[in-house]
């Protein structure tokens, strides 16, 4: 791969547009796959070139308003016109291995697995709605999912009141869902901005609503929002100076921070503490009021002993669990692998933190075939959120392993079978739009989020440049969906548009201070 600087770059269009295309029919002769009674063959629509890429050189003088409008790119090896199904066999039959032990756990993983294979190996959804390509691989049903996103930030069925805690939440899921999908969610900076300023608390961070108690989770939730939207008057909002207090009061002298006051100590804390620390460009010092306040160490501030507290978190399985001597999980293995990539450069903080290839080991194993998604932890189903919690961290390793002694020069994951299992069997089937775990279950905006994320790692690949992320579009291999189904790149760390981190970085740098 040629250095970034010396590729095109390419403007994506987000959205879909009228397409030159050929239109051809698979034989019905062919041999049926497993699965439901046999289907009509659907109609496959194969580009004879990117119409839908226009390509942008640099010295075009053209003006975007964010970094993640223009990526590098090369031409990809587009799939041929055919007349038959191209699915690897590892995608549409069973694994060669069975487990003769019957517990409940394998009973109910046979019967995901019989769910989900008719949707990898034959064409069960709605013709009306999805339209197949040579690979098998369906349509993203991208104004659905708008739809879905846009309706989830309106006012929603009573039912919901259980999840009032939530609030902060469904606004970063449905923001970042829907900057992935292309759309322009300015036209939220000032309800998000006010709603950011009711869940705000005097003594610094921002609740699941207003009145309620301040937590780093819903904290990090209204940052990233905040971000998303952009505008200073929303970035105003933030009360720095108590943020800073808060956080210290946070803070704990093993390295790691409790979620809110007197609540659990996990990896999860350290994460979203690290996220907002870096984002609004915080003091690093201690309080003398910080539990974790070490007079005779002025030196150990709010991010000291995170590194090595991530480390304790290391299981004997090589994932990383909530906190030490937990169970392995994959959004903690994300959470630990964001930390060090704050603390400084991947292809230092981690090996020296981690047993990286044990690490690999374990996340390599979540990926289950045929299905092609993650599970979350050993013996557990595949799950579409998992695409972002799982999915996402082989781009921050192999950005780590960039520069050592035996770089990566291939993909860590099978990013064909996440992209399959993602456009196959997490999106909605029915008009209601959105993705969801799994075939079978409903749709919802967490994971229509990370869902999306997980499709974005797939498509692109992070380079780490001189302390500067970088994004390209992965085109090792065959591609498997079409151009047009492209979604937009967020940032390996912070989870959000490169634009907005940007902004609201360089925002809170120049201000300095709490002025």
């Amino acid at each position: 791969m040629s250095p970034p600087s010396q590729q095109k770059r390419v403007l994506f269009n987000w959205k879909n547009k009228e397409k030159k295309t050929t239109s051809t029919t698979m034989s019905t002769s062919q041999s049926s796959p497993p699965g439901p009674s046999h289907q009509p063959p659907p109609q496959v629509t194969t580009s004879s070139q990117p119409d839908d890429l226009e390509v942008v050189t640099d010295d075009n003088n053209s003006d975007y308003s964010s970094i993640d409008s223009e990526i590098p790119f090369s031409t990809p090896n587009l799939p041929p016109s055919v007349t038959t199904m191209m699915i690897d066999s590892l995608f549409t039959t069973p694994p060669p291995l069975h487990d003769p032990l019957i517990t409940p756990t394998s009973t109910l993983q046979d019967e995901t697995l019989s769910d989900i294979l008719p949707f990898l190996s034959s064409s069960p959804l709605p013709p009306d709605l999805f339209t197949y390509n040579a690979y098998n691989v369906p349509s993203l049903r991208r104004e659905a999912h708008i739809a879905f996103l846009h309706a989830s930030l309106g006012r929603l069925p009573g039912k919901f009141v259980a999840a009032d805690a939530s609030r902060p939440w469904f606004l970063y899921w449905c923001l970042s869902g829907l900057a992935m999908l292309g759309e322009d969610v300015s036209r939220y900076r000032d309800s998000v901005k006010e709603t950011a300023r009711s869940m705000q608390n005097g003594s610094g961070g921002f609740g699941g609503g207003g009145g309620q108690l301040s937590h780093l989770a819903t904290s990090y939730a209204v940052v990233l929002a905040l971000a998303i939207v952009g505008g200073e008057e929303g970035f105003e909002v933030i009360d720095r100076r108590q943020m800073w207090r808060w956080l210290g009061g946070l803070k704990q002298r093993d390295g790691g921070f409790e979620v809110c006051r007197g609540g659990e100590e996990d990896i999860r804390g350290a994460y979203c503490a690290a996220v907002i620390i870096t984002l609004l460009d915080l003091p690093l010092d201690l309080t003398p009021e910080s539990p974790a306040y070490k007079p005779d160490d002025p030196s150990f501030n709010l991010l000291s002993g995170v590194a090595d507290y991530v480390r304790r978190c290391q299981t004997y399985e090589g994932g990383i669990s909530s906190s030490p001597s937990a169970e392995a999980h994959g959004a903690y293995a994300f959470c630990a692998l964001g930390c060090l990539s704050l603390l400084g450069p991947p292809s230092i903080t981690m090996p020296q933190t981690l047993n990286l290839p044990s690490l690999l080991s374990w996340l390599s194993s979540r990926q289950y075939a045929p299905e092609g998604g993650f599970s979350g932890r050993t013996n557990k189903l595949v799950d579409g959120c998992y695409s972002h919690w799982v999915g996402a961290c082989f781009p921050l390793i192999e950005a780590a392993l960039a520069n050592s002694p035996t770089p990566v020069n291939d993909s860590l994951f099978s990013r064909e079978g996440l992209i399959r299992y993602i456009l196959n069997c997490c999106q909605d089937e029915t008009k209601r739009g959105g993705l969801r775990d799994k075939p079978g279950k409903m749709s919802d905006a967490y994971h229509s989020c990370y869902v999306l994320s997980g499709l974005s790692a797939g498509m692109h690949q992070w380079v780490l440049e001189d302390e500067e992320w970088i994004v390209l579009p992965y085109l090792e291999g065959e591609q498997v969906f079409e151009n047009a189904d492209r979604v937009r790149p967020v940032h390996p760390v912070y989870v959000i548009p490169q634009g907005a981190v940007r902004a609201m970085r360089g925002y809170f740098r120049e201000k300095g201070g709490f002025n």
